[in-house]
């Protein structure tokens, strides 16, 4: 299992966060260029197991979707007036360069599976990455002390069921296994000298998530959806060349270690209204419980602290708005507008996450190349606003020599590109009756087919 995991690993490369803290939207192709918009409630594809497992009730027969997106960010530092630690010789002056821009090219890929198990039950299995993260600055930049990398990854592997009760009312739960893994680095700070520090861990956490859908009427239907926190408990080491600690258990670099975190629950409110031939109008509000965040502490085997950073986070919400237009029987157009508050306050921004709030405006075209295939592509611009970030650690902690102080504003922004394929199958699609000598009729557990609708 951790193998099949890692390779899945290896094609998310993660980025700057493009939504609140290091959470990624990301989960759908045919939802970017909604800006993910309507999410919980349009129930286009089998991506709705991710944003709302009830939505496969809308979705008739098989359907396989795979999706990639292509993330780019960027995010340069702007010094002004950033200070060495305290104890360097050279003095309280600036010390090393703005670090470049933190932002590369990332891949991000989703793939579902739906099928039916009878006409009102359904039975979907999700595959992604709802978290990531990477920033990385040059190794000789002014804040090397305070992190020079830090990269997140997550794959979630989420099987889930759908029930249709009635005419209006679906509903829908799942469960998720996660696992996460997580690396920072950073220069050491040793007063007449300088080393480095590298931390990694990982490890698996579980939850679920729920979700229901209400018709109200023929054209309007609205969509709730909850996914539950995911409790996480990293094990793994840290490394460092410098070894003079090691004999004290309570000081060394090196050795194992342990940091629990909690991957924050989401509530989704969602609308899909058909306007009218051609017109759809979606929304959607999502509420992130970002406030688990308070603190990264890092442990040493022996319970000692090897580092300390206070976070601090607060609850965010995303509003979205989007349009989609029916231009032909074969051609979809969509647009979308979102806004994305972030969790970070000015005062606890650290150079490991800058983040702030982000504008979305989304693009979008869904093409329906045969009756059984559907590509959607989907564009993105985030407007991120100016960031400001005055993060004072002077002060020598657990042995180690002040980390400076890092004071100034970053410039950033994000363009993501979304590609999907769908494809239908009539695989499984009706069950195959046999006739016994006594001319009993028996219906076979599992259903086969022997074409394939093209």
């Amino acid at each position: 299992m951790k193998k099949s995991v890692l390779s899945v690993a290896l094609l998310v490369t993660p980025m700057m966060s493009n939504a609140a803290g290091f959470a990624l939207i990301e989960q759908s192709g045919s939802g970017m260029g909604n800006a993910y918009a309507g999410a919980s409630a349009i129930a286009e594809d089998a991506s709705t197991i991710y944003f709302n497992p009830a939505g496969m009730t809308y979705i008739e027969g098989t359907q396989v979707v795979g999706a990639l997106h292509l993330i780019k960010p960027s995010g340069e530092f702007n010094n002004e007036g950033s200070l060495p630690g305290a104890t360097i010789p050279l003095g309280n002056r600036p010390l090393g360069g703005e670090g470049g821009d933190i932002g590369d090219l990332a891949f991000v890929p989703n793939f579902y599976y739906k099928r039916d198990i009878s006409e009102a039950v359904k039975f979907g299995l999700g595959v992604g990455a709802p978290f990531g993260l990477k920033t990385e600055y040059s190794k000789d930049w002014i804040g090397r002390f305070q992190g020079i990398k830090s990269e997140l990854k997550t794959v979630n592997i989420n099987p889930a069921l759908a029930f249709k009760v009635n005419d209006q009312l679906s509903l829908g739960f799942g469960v998720s296994a996660m696992w996460i893994q997580a690396e920072l680095t950073s220069a050491i700070n040793l007063g007449a000298q300088e080393s480095s520090l590298k931390i990694k861990g990982d490890d698996w956490g579980f939850g679920y998530n729920l979700g229901a859908i209400y018709q109200i009427t023929k054209d309007t239907r609205l969509g709730l959806a909850f996914r539950s926190k995911v409790d996480q408990k990293l094990r793994g080491d840290s490394k460092s060349p410098f070894t003079t600690f090691d004999a004290n258990p309570n000081l060394r670099l090196n050795g194992d270690l342990t940091a629990e975190t909690t991957l924050p629950e989401t509530l989704s409110l969602s609308s899909f209204t058909h306007l009218n031939q051609d017109w759809d109008l979606l929304g959607d509000v999502t509420w992130t419980r970002w406030s688990r965040f308070r603190e990264l502490r890092i442990l040493r085997e022996n319970g000692s602290t090897l580092g300390l950073t206070p976070e601090n986070w607060n609850n965010t919400m995303r509003y979205s708005v989007a349009l989609n237009y029916k231009y032909s029987d074969t051609l979809k157009l969509r647009g979308g507008l979102a806004y994305d508050e972030e969790a970070i306050d000015d005062e606890f921004r650290t150079v490991r996450i800058p983040g702030n709030d982000r504008k979305w405006l989304t693009f979008g075209t869904g093409w329906q190349a045969t009756p059984s295939t559907q590509l959607d592509i989907g564009y993105a611009h985030l407007f991120v606003s100016d960031t400001k970030i005055d993060d004072n650690q002077t002060t020598a902690t657990f042995g180690v020599p002040g980390r400076g102080r890092v004071r100034g504003y970053y410039d950033a922004s994000v363009d993501i590109v979304s590609m999907q394929v769908t494809h239908n199958f009539s695989f499984f699609s009706a069950p195959l009756y046999l006739e016994d000598s006594i001319k009993h009729r028996f219906a076979l557990p599992i259903r086969l087919s022997y074409k394939q609708t093209c």
